[in-house]
């Protein structure tokens, strides 16, 4: 006797293909722009995951919850690992008022923007492709597998990151940050060190491993998908603040002009950060579209080999270093956990592993782990702005209300995955909660900047994730709605 799973096919059609790339360009893009506000690791985890839910509510309708939230969750913890390179001088050798009209660092600026977002979404991908293409990976075997990533990262920051010596303006051949070849006369530069080679030796290592050895089709196809989304997406992303940089006048005399009462007050970062969002969303719902015949439709990645306690065990060690290097001042000893978010892929091991061998990690990381640190920083932030008159009502609103409201959900959407439920309509659930949380986060953080109020810098972006909170409310409520999205999946026996 076996059984058969029958599953519900996704949709093939172009219209389907368009509202996908546009439905997913407004997570990447309503993530990723409030990414800016939060940090490198943990804010693109927060962005990964309202990008990952969303494409596996459209690419992954029919699988079982525990498959689909654990696609999900790996693409998640995964986006976060590119967070540890630095970026900001490299932008800024694209718009810097010192290098406008400088071509050469526009262009210089511009590859390193195409190398680094590149590997930091590919990261994303690849895990995402690991989710869904229906191979097991064991958590004995990601343990291995972070071992010598690691081990390839340190070895590419030696071998093309290196040497970086300030004193005697020693930096590397390949050196995508602001330097003293650009601004030979600037007496208060300072170059930060880069660990891009590294990574691209740690991912270079995961691709051949998940392609060659392991031949996982969908994972190897999304990792160049997801390298061309993030390269693409981050330089076009700013392209959009170098040319107002570059052509401030098209703004206020030029062909933009009667709209320039409006520019006024965009904040030209904070668009870049959306646009790059929305770029590499559209990509890569276009990159699984094209790939959708190789999603898994078997209940292979139902599988449990970490006990309860064991994960239990995990969630509290990993949330413990992550607070403790994120918002405890520690002393010089404890270094090494307050090193724990240094390094993208040394904080996701853990993740990672529970996620790959566990049944409450994929919903513990998809939705109170991600929570906390951006709850933590939205309550930092708003007690050094002094924002709140009385004690503790902070910590109620920002903190306390958002991370059990996420709690409850996972424990919810964890009992219910032992029904075997349609993975669609429970990360669509997910999808909804995690939207209004960090919409809701990120407006109180731009101190409530509505459209109808007096505009401030803030007031353009919060219009944008404003849409975007709309239509992925949209894209959830019509799963959690759709008679054919309830139920549990339907099991047929044949001898």
């Amino acid at each position: 006797m076996t059984e058969e799973i029958t599953l519900e096919k996704v949709e093939t059609g172009r219209y389907f293909l368009i509202r996908s790339m546009l439905l997913t360009a407004m997570a990447g893009g309503l993530g990723w722009g409030i990414r800016g506000q939060y940090g490198h690791e943990t804010g693109a985890i927060m962005a990964g995951c309202l990008t990952s839910l969303t494409l596996v509510v459209l690419f992954a309708p029919g699988l079982s919850s525990l498959a689909t939230a654990r696609a999900a969750a790996m693409m998640t913890a995964a986006i976060g690992i590119g967070g540890s390179m630095t970026y900001g001088q490299t932008v800024g050798l694209t718009h810097d008022r010192e290098l406008v009209g400088n071509l050469e660092a526009l262009r210089w600026g511009m590859l390193g923007l195409l190398i680094k977002g590149g590997i930091w979404i590919s990261f994303g991908a690849v895990f995402l492709g690991m989710g869904l293409g229906g191979k097991r990976y064991k958590p004995i075997e990601m343990l291995v597998i972070f071992g010598v990533m690691i081990g390839l990262m340190f070895m590419g920051i030696e071998q093309i990151n290196r040497p970086f010596d300030i004193a005697s303006k020693t930096l590397p051949r390949i050196y995508f940050s602001d330097s003293w070849y650009f601004e030979p006369d600037n007496a208060s530069l300072k170059p930060r060190p880069e660990i891009w080679g590294g990574m691209l030796m740690a991912l270079a290592g995961l691709v051949f491993y998940v392609r060659v050895i392991r031949r996982d089709k969908l994972a190897g196809r999304m990792a160049i998908v997801g390298y061309i989304a993030g390269g693409v997406g981050f330089a076009g992303g700013q392209c959009v603040q170098s040319f107002h940089a570059w052509h401030p006048e098209v703004f206020t005399d030029g062909a933009l002009s009667m709209f320039r009462e409006y520019f006024a007050y965009f904040n030209w970062w904070n668009m870049m950060e959306t646009s790059f969002g929305m770029i590499f969303g559209s990509i890569l719902a276009l990159g699984l579209w094209a790939n959708r015949h190789l999603i898994a439709e078997d209940d292979a990645l139902e599988q449990v080999s970490i006990r309860p306690e064991w994960e239990v065990m995990m969630a509290v060690v990993h949330m413990t270093l992550l607070i403790s290097a994120e918002f405890v001042v520690l002393p010089p000893s404890l270094w090494m956990i307050s090193s724990y978010i240094q390094f993208g892929l040394i904080m996701a091991v853990i993740p990672i592993v529970g996620i790959v061998g566990g049944r409450f990690w994929p919903y513990l990381m998809l939705l109170p782990v991600t929570a906390v640190p951006i709850c933590g920083k939205s309550l930092r932030q708003m007690n050094a702005e002094q924002h709140f008159s009385v004690p503790g009502i902070g910590w109620l609103f920002l903190v306390m209300i958002p991370v059990g409201i996420t709690i409850c959900v996972a424990a919810w959407l964890i009992s219910t995955s032992f029904q075997r439920c349609r993975g669609g309509r429970l990360c669509a659930l997910a999808l909804l909660v995690v939207t209004w949380l960090y919409f809701g986060l990120n407006t109180q953080f731009f101190h409530v900047a509505w459209p109808w109020e007096p505009w401030t810098g803030r007031t353009p972006n919060q219009i944008i994730y404003m849409v975007c909170t709309a239509c992925l409310t949209g894209l959830a409520v019509r799963r959690l709605a759709s008679r054919e999205w309830m139920g549990e999946l339907e099991v047929s026996t044949k001898g």
